[in-house]
């Protein structure tokens, strides 16, 4: 968000964004766990269309999500043709895992009226104190 920008119900995420949110970023922890393993046991290893197609099918609708957050410059999509390696992916998911952190610490938040933490959501905004 740019300095001066307030934030407004429009750019909040709506529930059904919540919802696709922490379904995608359980698979993509999933994901990043399995490539880590496979990393520690053979970096260099590169990866077969299915697999990079497979990994692509989750990251294509996170960097969606993601598309107006500061972080979504840095979010690759696998790209078939050059065939990343095990440990070129487990870079690419931590990328798209630590944007996520941010999307949540920037909408999880304390609501000063109810104090709790729940998301702050275009259908369900958190006004300030």
């Amino acid at each position: 968000m740019n300095k001066g920008m307030k934030k407004t119900e429009s750019n909040l995420p709506s529930k059904a964004d919540v919802k696709q949110f922490l379904m995608l970023r359980e698979l993509a922890t999933g994901l990043y766990n399995e490539m880590k393993d496979f990393a520690k046991k053979s970096p260099n290893e590169t990866l077969n269309t299915f697999k990079i197609k497979s990994l692509n099918r989750v990251l294509e609708p996170i960097k969606e999500l993601l598309k107006n957050q500061p972080t979504a410059l840095f979010l690759d999509i696998l790209d078939e043709t050059a065939l990343p390696s095990n440990s070129d992916v487990v870079i690419i998911l931590s990328q798209y895992l630590t944007s996520m952190k941010k999307f949540e610490d920037k909408y999880f938040r304390k609501d000063p009226t109810k104090f709790i933490l729940r998301w702050d959501t275009k259908e369900d905004p958190i006004s300030p104190k």
